[in-house]
């Protein structure tokens, strides 16, 4: 039965790529925009975590539109994991504990996209037919 969605897999490719992507970005727009508002935000300056905003602002906005995005994704996830570690393994040695889920996570997603690809709704693929 599941063997039908397999033919999608490129399309959800894709969809996991823009979803990730507008996440990425509205961290990076808390940050360096103050929208949306969230607690506990780093203030912007010339310290790691005021440098972390314009990162993932104009990395999640080239991963969003799939723009050089194996590059990109390499960068990213070894942002993410630089953070896991400068920020959340101090606190404790699980992810769970140590509020670290979400950046876990995204460094596997965007170290995947390293291997996979943009998928077919991506400027790189759109680039690559045209050139």
């Amino acid at each position: 039965m599941f063997n039908k969605f397999s033919a999608y897999q490129p399309q959800l490719l894709s969809v996991l790529r823009i979803f990730t992507g507008l996440l990425f970005v509205s961290h990076g727009t808390a940050k360096v925009l103050g929208f949306p508002a969230v607690d506990g935000v780093p203030p912007p300056g010339l310290s790691l975590a005021g440098l972390s905003g314009p990162l993932e602002l104009v990395l999640g906005a080239l991963f969003l539109i799939g723009l050089f995005t194996r590059p990109v994704a390499f960068l990213a996830s070894g942002f993410c994991a630089v953070g896991y570690w400068m920020v959340h393994a101090k606190m404790g040695a699980f992810p769970i504990v140590n509020g670290g889920e979400t950046i876990a996570l995204y460094c596997f997603v965007f170290l995947y996209f390293v291997a996979a690809g943009p998928g077919p709704w991506s400027v790189d693929s759109a680039m690559k037919k045209g050139g």
